[in-house]
């Protein structure tokens, strides 16, 4: 898949209601919202272990992979129900949280 096509895809899930799920290498099942989405790279807030805090990181698309996780659904109530969320697989390890 090619980057235009990656950021085609992560577009659609721009919605501050909405969270996808995110797996790096060394962390798995994380919630994280889609902030922003240009043909190079992906925003993201992931959640952290404190309430109301993200850690806000910017992904090149080139070590991103689409997929879908077909083990959470959507919850923003406005928009039409959906069994699978966009999953993002991230090359390499996630970057330490900073408090």
């Amino acid at each position: 898949m090619s980057n235009l096509e990656k950021a085609e895809v992560i577009r659609k899930w721009i919605n501050p209601e909405e969270r996808v799920s995110v797996q790096f290498d060394d962390a798995r099942d994380l919630n994280a919202e889609v902030t922003g989405c240009t043909d190079q790279l992906v925003a993201l807030a992931l959640d952290t272990d404190v309430p109301h805090m993200r850690q806000q990181l910017s992904i090149p698309l080139s070590k991103v992979e689409v997929a879908a996780d077909p083990s959470h659904y959507t919850r923003d109530p406005d928009q039409p129900l959906q069994q699978e969320r966009l999953l993002l697989l991230v090359k390499g390890s996630r970057p330490a949280v900073v408090y």
